[in-house]
């Protein structure tokens, strides 16, 4: 039986979750259902993106994934599938797959068409847990709906560049537990387009001219440990998902405080790099 995840902005307060898991328990007594998170904000897709992108390869292949995120339908707002990777997703075409569409193209989209045999006021619940049983026993996709060929793209995925390379210009799509701030810059692209140049990060009056590769590489383990003061200092790294991150080592907002806190940053500002030329490459500690 294949493994079934949730990702969804229900929060743990209401039922949404124990109904979705029960009306899969209910169709699949044997199903494994495994939640990557239920604390999505309400209706991010850019912040749901970046936790199915980032989560959905340590699972098995053949996995499905349910996306419960802004998947009310209408007309500008359907529900599709796809297989993508040697894995399933279902959610609605609302540009959620798009970030891991970028990179990676599916196998085949369908968009959803069995709403006419089935009455929802909870599409998770009624359409998604329907076509992700489906699947799980083997089903295929065109029983389900009608093959596409396109899905809606989602803004600010792709990194704005300058037409002379000197500039990327980023956005925060992500702020993770600790206050840590993740931007849509990837190393891959980054490192494209630096080619060999020194560089400085610009957040709001905060800049940056080194990315760590580990949180701990801003330490100087050479100094005795209590003459290090490295608690609360601002750094950027490349964090596990190769997205370039603005962080304080050991950050905890209720003592030494956050990127997010203490650098004023909020999703969707803006961060910026500016390459400077004819120089050497600053090493990636």
């Amino acid at each position: 039986m294949a493994i079934i995840t949730l990702t969804t902005d229900f929060g743990e307060k209401d039922y949404f979750t124990g109904a979705t898991k029960g009306a899969i328990y209910t169709e699949l007594p044997d199903a494994r259902i495994v939640d990557i998170s239920h604390g999505v904000s309400p209706f991010n897709i850019l912040e749901a993106a970046y936790i199915i992108q980032n989560a959905y390869a340590s699972f098995p292949k053949g996995s499905i994934h349910i996306i419960g995120i802004d998947s009310e339908i209408n007309k500008e707002n359907k529900h599709i599938a796809l297989k993508l990777d040697d894995h399933y997703f279902i959610c609605a075409n609302n540009g959620i797959m798009s970030m891991i569409c970028s990179e990676i193209t599916p196998e085949k989209i369908v968009e959803i068409n069995i709403h006419d045999r089935i009455q929802s006021s909870f599409p998770v619940l009624d359409v998604f847990v329907k076509v992700a049983c489906h699947i799980a026993r083997g089903g295929t996709l065109e029983v389900i709906g009608k093959t596409i060929s396109k899905i809606k793209p989602i803004r600010n995925v792709i990194p704005y560049i300058n037409d002379d390379k000197s500039q990327i210009i980023g956005s925060v799509i992500y702020i993770d537990n600790y206050g840590n701030v993740v931007t849509n810059i990837k190393r891959s692209f980054f490192e494209t387009i630096q080619k060999g140049r020194a560089f400085e990060i610009s957040a709001r009056n905060h800049k940056f001219k080194k990315i760590y590769l580990k949180y701990s590489d801003i330490v100087n383990f050479d100094i005795p440990e209590e003459k290090r003061h490295d608690e609360g200092r601002g750094m950027v790294v490349f964090n596990s998902g190769n997205f370039l991150e603005i962080a304080v080592y050991k950050s905890n907002s209720a003592t030494v405080g956050s990127a997010s806190t203490l650098m004023g940053l909020s999703l969707m500002d803006t961060v910026s790099i500016n390459f400077i030329a004819e120089s050497i490459l600053p090493k990636l500690n």
